[in-house]
């Protein structure tokens, strides 16, 4: 007897196998992300769009849908390799030490957030120029209430830095006066505003098309410093906070009253000029902290200070903002747009 096959039998059967066999190489594949990617250090021109494996959160870790993430001065260098060693950085690199999105994921051992918080901060390796970053949970916080998520994204890294700057090393408090280098930068924009919160008097640089912005944040003092020397103005102040370095700090030193202190973001000050002065050094690097940021967006949120956002640039434009951040002449921060405003 011959066998005559039943070609409706086996087309239904084909059909099976195959999405049995799809079903597993999907179930095998990771999720994949759009990302702004170094697979080499260098100039800004090495900066790639890219897919990549989207990442998972361990167990302390919470998984962020990044909506916005802020572009830092210290961009450059960690792109260049400058860090490698001293960070860890490691090959391929994602930038961004800003961030603000919502949580999509928490691991097992993270109880202060869930999914669907709003949050913002600093991811101590970066990654935040992506659509999904892994954060520690301790590296973020709900995001202020009072700011869109691009203006959030604005926020952590400088404002964590004029913190812990004045806060936590040089302890000022109401009465003493600071001067601020760089008063419309990054951090120095909110060293301005966080010294005023403090209720102390503040003296501030900046070039001549920032003078206005100086005394919009609070200034007491505004110094064009193409046009005057600091020194001539700032006489016996309690506090220096320094993101220029080189002449700028060495001048700093013969300003500070005896006790007083002199910070510097990107040098180590003298210790035998500051013994003989008798006033104090620091040498100031930023770390992520939930509390100082719960303490920022509470600020925030009381209008006692606010992140300034020079322009909102989409992803496209990473190399321009890379770019423009290896000049130190950033008004505020410049941002980078990952996804939409989440609405309501």
């Amino acid at each position: 007897m011959k066998f005559v096959p039943d070609h409706r039998l086996l087309a239904f059967l084909v059909q099976v196998g195959l999405a049995f066999a799809v079903h597993f190489v999907r179930a095998d594949e990771k999720p994949m992300m759009k990302a702004v990617v170094a697979h080499e250090y260098g100039a800004p021109e090495v900066l790639k769009f890219d897919e990549v494996p989207r990442p998972e959160p361990k167990e302390d870790e919470v998984l962020v849908r990044v909506i916005a993430s802020g572009v830092n001065p210290a961009d450059p260098l960690t792109l260049s390799g400058k860090y490698a060693r001293e960070f860890g950085t490691h090959l391929p690199l994602i930038p961004g030490y800003d961030i603000a999105g919502v949580v999509e994921k928490t691991g097992a051992k993270v109880t202060n957030l869930k999914a669907g918080d709003a949050v913002y901060g600093y991811p101590t390796f970066g990654g935040g120029w992506a659509e999904y970053v892994t954060v520690k949970q301790w590296e973020v916080a709900a995001k202020p209430k009072t700011l869109n998520f691009a203006e959030a994204a604005a926020a952590p890294m400088g404002a964590l830095t004029a913190w812990q700057a004045l806060v936590d090393t040089a302890q000022l408090h109401p009465g003493q006066t600071i001067l601020v280098h760089g008063g419309s930068g990054g951090v120095g924009s909110f060293a301005v505003q966080i010294a005023k919160a403090r209720g102390a008097r503040v003296i501030a640089t900046a070039s001549t098309a920032n003078q206005d912005l100086l005394k919009q944040l609070g200034a007491d003092v505004a110094i064009d410093y193409t046009k005057t020397r600091f020194e001539d103005v700032a006489k016996d102040v309690d506090a220096v906070l320094d993101p220029v370095g080189k002449e700028t700090l060495a001048r700093s030193y013969g300003v500070v009253k005896k006790g007083g202190i002199v910070m510097s973001l990107v040098a180590r000050p003298d210790p035998a000029e500051c013994a003989k002065r008798g006033i104090r050094a620091a040498a100031i690097s930023v770390h992520p902290d939930a509390e100082d940021l719960t303490e920022i967006a509470r600020l925030i949120d009381t209008g006692k200070i606010k992140p300034v956002v020079t322009e909102v640039l989409p992803l496209s434009e990473a190399i321009a903002a890379q770019r423009q951040a290896e000049t130190h002449h950033t008004r505020g921060k410049l941002v980078l747009r990952i996804a939409d405003e989440p609405k309501g």
